[in-house]
């Protein structure tokens, strides 16, 4: 799992009920766009996210639609544990290698 999927999948975890929508990820995880997006798509095809379009009229707000996305409540468990898988993997490069797994 790439470390920007981590991060969405972190911001999604910390409150699993809540709808956020792309840009608002983007501003919480701390990545742009063009790299948020893919992966909300991959997550959504593998089961683990759901999305819904805001039901607006965009020439009343005047802004585009946004398109909400959460954790689907079934894959709460899969992702929790495959964010600790990844966790652990992190913790045991750093152990082997000191400096990789941090960036350095």
């Amino acid at each position: 799992m790439t470390l920007p999927t981590q991060l969405v999948l972190r911001e999604l975890v910390a409150d699993p009920a809540r709808e956020m929508y792309g840009l608002e990820i983007c501003g919480a995880a701390g990545l742009p766009s063009g790299t948020i997006h893919p992966i909300l798509t991959r997550l959504e095809k593998a089961g683990w996210l759901r999305s819904r379009w805001e039901r607006i009229d965009p020439s009343e707000l005047g802004r585009p639609r946004r398109r909400y996305y959460s954790l689907d409540p079934n894959s709460l468990g899969v992702v929790q544990a495959a964010l600790r898988r990844t966790e652990a993997s992190t913790q045991a490069l750093s152990r082997l290698r000191p400096g990789m797994a941090g960036g350095a």
